[in-house]
């Protein structure tokens, strides 16, 4: 099995070779990545990096923080190309005319997890905002990444939704990523909001449970950015949207609909290069 899984990544890298190939007589050079920690934390990019190193003499810096500082980065010139998920965030900069060419690549989801003994009674409820109600009504404890991630903003949105302002000590603002979020909220026993395929990757760390699921506002969208060279003169466009082309290859796409399908048996993403806005609003 892991054999016929490196002919298959060694063909990808062959047929994206050709495609991504740098023009005749340009030197490739490092590209910088600014994404976001649940992009990291999930393992996907420890594969699609090296391939995309492989296929164009391209070297990538990746830079994971949340989504908004990754965006905020690419806007001041500091990234060359940013992949992110907080869609009204993304607009407003490609708006201002500081990111471009705006393209979907892939979705997973956000779920709601939290302790075995679910002291809120979430398990079975099928609305995100009726179960942070809940965990607000019960002063049950509730780690926020607190970090304008876009998992934070996200999370924000739903409490708007439900009309509740948390505060107090059962509302716990970790000022860190998905992974070191989802660890807290673990040793304290509370709930938390977060991506699926980090809580997968992590799953064996923790004891934490999904209790709420499949509600359409957790739909989890990314998105790939190029930087506008004028943001400034070291900003390496050429190398941008190489990176962003990538992404979007039908190869990579694949290998993407596979990604996680060997060690959790479902894949973490589902790609959806091409596709609209309108699809998954």
């Amino acid at each position: 099995m892991i054999a016929g899984h490196s002919r298959v990544r060694a063909l990808v890298a062959l047929v994206l070779a050709a495609c991504l190939a740098a023009p005749a007589g340009a030197a490739p050079g490092a590209v910088i990545l600014s994404t976001t920690t649940s992009m990291q934390d999930s393992g996907l990019l420890d594969v699609l990096v090296p391939m995309f190193e492989r296929a164009t003499g391209h070297t990538v810096k990746t830079i994971a923080v949340g989504t908004g500082q990754a965006l905020a980065l690419a806007a001041r010139g500091e990234a060359d190309v940013t992949l992110a998920h907080a869609p009204d965030v993304e607009r407003r900069y490609v708006a201002e005319g500081k990111l471009l060419n705006r393209r979907l690549v892939m979705y997973n989801d956000f779920v709601v997890v939290g302790p075995e003994a679910d002291p809120a009674k979430l398990r079975g409820e099928p609305s995100a905002v009726a179960a942070l109600r809940r965990i607000a009504a019960a002063r049950a404890r509730f780690v926020s990444r607190g970090d304008k991630s876009g998992t934070h903003l996200l999370e924000q949105k739903l409490w708007r939704l439900a009309r509740v302002l948390p505060a107090g000590p059962w509302y716990i603002e970790s000022g860190q990523g998905m992974g070191a979020t989802l660890a807290l909220a673990d040793d304290r026993r509370a709930y938390t909001l977060a991506d699926r395929a980090t809580y997968l990757a992590f799953g064996r760390r923790v004891a934490l449970k999904v209790l709420v699921e499949g509600d359409r506002p957790l739909l989890n969208v990314y998105s790939v950015l190029e930087v506008d060279r004028a943001n400034g003169s070291r900003v390496n466009a050429a190398g941008g949207r190489a990176f962003a082309d990538f992404l979007l290859a039908p190869e990579t796409q694949a290998v993407i609909r596979g990604f996680g399908v060997e060690r959790f048996g479902r894949p973490l993403f589902v790609p959806i290069a091409g596709r609209p806005d309108a699809d998954f609003e």
